[in-house]
């Protein structure tokens, strides 16, 4: 069994083109019909395990995936590590679990995954994620992905030190690490959006980051953010 493809968005439209993986069809079924009810969002194929997610997103070219970790053949973590090593314009990565605390997970976001949601959210909250993740910006739980990095350790601590980020780029990445968005950030810290994003780019580009989760991952593995801060 193979993905299929549905009706795409016509050209110029900022409809998000989203691609479901999982390998359970109950699921990727009822996903497939409430997603593709949600405004800005067209569900343009959906696939069945690990395997058959990397040839569809070649195939059908998502902007998003939404990507069980727990699959056959290969599981979600080795699929999200070959689908954004596979070209220059990789869709976006966005886990979706049944338990927050899934080591699967974490290992998910080091391979560069852009953040994940919980199955049991009510469907317009994972459609929010999809539109976030879409446009550059990450999907965090701060309490749950500090408590999986303090359980499973990625081996980041060490980059912040050697990053030499200015105290302007520190405190950004904090705030990122509270879970907010470019637009909050620039209101908290009375800027324009477009320097928040520069400061961003900064940052990452200083880490070696592969996007903000993974920044985020950085932070608290070294300390910077530690345990009760909220910016």
């Amino acid at each position: 069994m193979t993905g299929t493809e549905a009706s795409t968005p016509e050209p110029g439209d900022a409809t998000v083109r989203l691609l479901i993986a999982d390998d359970d069809e109950v699921t990727r079924s009822g996903l497939r019909t409430l997603l593709a009810a949600q405004p800005g969002i067209a569900v343009v194929g959906e696939a069945v395990d690990g395997v058959d997610v990397v040839e569809q997103a070649r195939l059908l070219r998502p902007d998003v995936v939404l990507m069980d970790v727990r699959m056959p053949r290969r599981n979600g973590i080795e699929a999200t590590r070959e689908l954004l090593g596979d070209s220059a314009d990789p869709p976006k990565v966005l886990v979706i679990t049944t338990f927050e605390h899934d080591g699967y997970v974490t290992a998910a976001l080091s391979a560069g995954a852009s953040g994940f949601v919980l199955k049991r959210l009510p469907v317009r909250q994972i459609a929010d994620a999809v539109r976030v993740v879409a446009d550059g910006e990450a999907i965090l739980f701060p309490t749950a992905l500090r408590r999986m990095v303090s359980a499973q350790p990625l081996g980041s601590a060490d980059a912040l030190p050697a990053a030499g980020l200015t105290d302007r780029e520190e405190e950004v990445l904090r705030l990122v690490a509270t879970g907010l968005s470019n637009q909050e950030i620039a209101t908290a810290l009375t800027v324009s959006a477009e320097t928040v994003k520069t400061h961003v780019g900064n940052v990452l580009t200083k880490l070696g980051a592969q996007n903000r989760t993974h920044a985020v991952v950085i932070a608290y593995e070294s300390g910077l953010v530690v345990p009760g801060f909220s910016g």
